[in-house]
């Protein structure tokens, strides 16, 4: 087959794995950085441009968008989606799990537990917020951040006042959320793909760090996942209609909390913690998911469009588990 990774470096540890991995079982890998496509659009013939010379035809791509090119890489995919090229995580669902607010608000709405989280834009709804997510410390996140970038703990209300109304006056959407104290700077995180929990690692912040993120200097150890973490992970990773996904969890006192959901999750901390091979894993999928999904028609590509706002559009029935209501083509999908 032939196969290509969309990411900004070659040598980076988790395109690297997944390209070794790739050619290990005879596939013709190419990397591409997103950035140095041109979208073509015009009438009835969607198409890619590369140094002057159109794109060929790839079985699958594979996307690996940083958050720093998050809009011209998801235009990038989406027009592989509409050039009917099988992409393992698509374009709206890559956009679904970057944006805090809606990830969680999608979760919900699907019955997946995760800290009580408030989005607020005034600071006369400050105090009130603070309230609704059990007062401080709280966390305070930007809306886009990603490997704990823009993740932040206030320990008082002036904190609170202070950090929210500096970064609205930059500009920044945030969200408000609820310090799951019984947590005490660990995670889990699972990665998930094709509707599998392949690796598992409990997370630890180093000392005098709350966030856990491995970028953040945390430490990660091999973790034989429990049953109620597992299915939270995939029923996370299937609202979201993610192939391949990252999970991270706190552990409450309740059972596992969904904190973010991640697209493009790396594979170094993971495997070296776990000794898991996750590239592999992930090639096999995408072997599985390339032969299933051939070619996708045009009607198809609009089918998968009008599933996502209905699924978003949709509140489960009470007694209902939410991701099992989710319409047959996104089971899986990547829409």
């Amino acid at each position: 087959m032939r196969f290509l990774i969309l990411s900004r470096n070659a040598s980076l540890y988790s395109t690297s794995r997944i390209v070794l991995a790739a050619r290990g079982r005879g596939h013709d890998v190419a990397v591409i950085d997103p950035l140095e496509f041109q979208i073509v659009v015009s009438r009835g013939r969607p198409s890619l441009v590369v140094g002057g010379t159109n794109v060929p035809r790839y079985d699958i791509v594979i996307p690996r968008i940083g958050a720093s090119i998050t809009n011209y890489g998801l235009a990038v995919v989406r027009q592989f989606d509409l050039m009917g090229v099988p992409v393992l995580n698509g374009a709206v669902a890559i956009a679904r799990s970057r944006d805090k607010l809606r990830a969680l608000q999608l979760l919900t709405r699907h019955n997946v537990d995760i800290p009580t989280t408030v989005c607020a834009r005034s600071p006369a709804g400050i105090d009130a917020a603070l309230q609704l997510v059990g007062g401080c410390p709280a966390i305070v996140k930007l809306q886009q951040g990603t490997q704990g970038i823009g993740t932040m703990i206030a320990e008082t209300s002036q904190a609170v006042h202070s950090l929210l109304e500096t970064l609205w006056a930059m500009g920044q959407d945030i969200v408000l959320q609820e310090y799951v104290r019984e947590s005490k700077g660990r995670d889990i995180r699972a990665l998930v793909v094709g509707g599998k929990v392949v690796a598992a690692m409990r997370r630890v912040a180093k000392p005098g760090e709350f966030r856990s993120n491995l970028h953040r200097g945390g430490k990660g150890g091999r973790l034989k996942l429990p049953p109620e973490y597992r299915v939270a992970a995939i029923k996370a990773t299937k609202v979201m209609g993610l192939e391949v996904a990252g999970v991270d969890m706190l552990e409450a006192k309740s059972g596992p909390k969904i904190l973010e959901i991640n697209s493009s999750p790396g594979l170094e901390g993971i495997e070296r913690a776990t000794g898991h091979d996750v590239a592999g894993a992930l090639v096999l999928h995408a072997e599985k998911y390339a032969t299933i999904h051939r070619r996708i028609t045009k009607k198809e590509v609009d089918l998968k469009l009008q599933d996502v706002i209905h699924a978003e559009r949709r509140l489960p029935r009470p007694g209902t588990r939410g991701a099992d209501r989710l319409p047959a083509r996104m089971r899986g999908a990547t829409s």
